[in-house]
């Protein structure tokens, strides 16, 4: 049945790939394939109360990333609506596509550490669709910024959910993973940026803003500080309760739905009206984050075969050597989703083997966050890139993930370097 699952797992992969090629949208091949991958799980087994038991936990998890990706969503589309990226955008003076890159690039990889990978990139990739026309400039700067959201959420615990799993953990420290894996990670980053940005050559003109008279500049700036600082304040929230990130995430929808509707009471009653966090809602990309569910199911049905705990278990037993386990995790986790990979390793080595702050937890926080970034199915912030942008597996894989791995190795060896 293992094989069985497997092969399941990789057509269903296959589909995805090649979704512009048969018609098929890549949710619907996702999410056929993340319950035929659990009715092949439950066939294998003669204990379905197990088999019912650990799906409800990973949907627990699941949904709790579902949420998440909603209300990061919701607002930022709340903020489109009262056009609040014009404020960043009118800060950019540049015409430069390339300067324009390198902006975009830092920009991503600071903030991804003081709200997360995924957060980033949906806010950074709606900038970037704002400012552009040329739908091949907007796809390749997208991709740098699922670099950049990576592997700036690498190195900040609170940055990505591996590092977070880690801090949680005490496998590492907050001071540890900075020091250890902040120039790592900006290596990582700055090799595919000067790689990208050769395929960015000349000007642009930026695409001309529609003011929407119904929205006064400080009603537009009201909505856009809230709404960032509500986001920055989730990684906040979490480290404050201990609750999950979503929580979080629902309670600043929560405060900018109210602002919004503040702002706008003489205008509630107008269906029409369209600076209400209703309109938001109803241009919530869904089929992105079905997608995503999808994926999720589908990799949770291979982590509670133990075919990932098997996986790393068979590396540590025929490899042997600890960098090359943690890169080869790095490398498997631009496959398969990098929590529980990570997960795996956590089970398999204890702190008296490698104590807190170990360079062994700080590397393997390093791999999983950025090697997510070869491939746009192998981290949450490139499958909603993904989503945004309608960007296609292989043209990522023939524009972007040799620089990306090329960065992921530049950074690996830095940080072994260093160690």
């Amino acid at each position: 049945m293992t094989w069985l699952l497997l092969a399941v797992f990789f057509i269903g992969y296959i589909f995805i790939i090649i979704e512009h090629n048969v018609k098929i949208d890549k949710a619907a091949s996702a999410l056929i394939t993340g319950v035929l991958c659990w009715v092949v799980y439950s066939f294998s087994t003669t204990d379905q109360h197990l088999v019912s038991h650990e799906l409800l936990e990973h949907i627990s998890e699941i949904a709790g990333i579902v949420f998440f990706l909603i209300g990061a969503m919701t607002i930022v589309e709340l903020i489109d609506l009262y056009d609040g990226f014009q404020i960043i955008i009118d800060k950019i003076t540049t015409n430069n596509k390339r300067k324009l890159l390198y902006i975009v690039t830092l920009l991503s990889f600071f903030l991804s550490a003081l709200l997360d990978n995924l957060t980033t990139a949906i806010v950074m990739s709606s900038l970037v669709i704002k400012i552009l026309d040329n739908k091949q400039d907007r796809m390749l700067m997208i991709g740098m910024i699922v670099i950049a959201a990576n592997s700036g959420g690498a190195w900040s615990p609170i940055g990505d959910v591996t590092t977070t799993m880690l801090w949680i953990g005490n496998q590492i420290t907050t001071l540890g993973i900075i020091k250890t894996i902040f120039l790592p990670a900006l290596v990582s980053v700055l090799i595919p940026m000067f790689l990208i940005a050769w395929k960015l050559k000349g000007q642009f003109e930026k695409k001309s803003a529609i003011p929407n008279r119904n929205i006064s500049d400080t009603e537009r700036s009201v909505i856009f500080f809230t709404g960032l600082g509500m986001l920055i304040f989730v990684p906040v929230f979490k480290t404050i309760t201990h609750l999950p990130p979503f929580m979080g995430m629902m309670l600043a929808v929560g405060v900018l739905w109210i602002v919004s509707e503040t702002l706008h009471k003489r205008n509630l009653a107008n269906a029409e009206n369209k600076s209400s966090i209703f309109s938001a809602l109803e241009r919530v990309d869904m089929p992105s984050i079905l997608f995503f569910m999808g994926i999720l199911i589908a990799v949770s049905s291979l982590q509670s075969a133990h075919i990932l705990n098997d996986l790393a278990t068979f590396l540590n037993e025929q490899v042997g050597n600890d960098k090359i386990i943690v890169t080869g995790i790095g490398l498997f986790s631009a496959i398969f989703d990098n929590v529980p990979l990570v997960a795996a390793i956590q089970g398999m080595y204890d702190l008296q083997q490698y104590p807190s702050g170990d360079f062994f937890w700080n590397y393997l926080a390093y791999c999983a966050g950025t090697g997510g970034s070869i491939l746009i199915i192998g981290s949450a912030a490139g499958v909603a890139a993904m989503g945004m942008e309608n960007i296609s597996f292989f043209w990522y894989l023939k524009n972007i993930s040799l620089a990306a791995l090329l960065g992921f190795l530049g950074g690996a060896f830095v940080t072994i370097l260093l160690a």
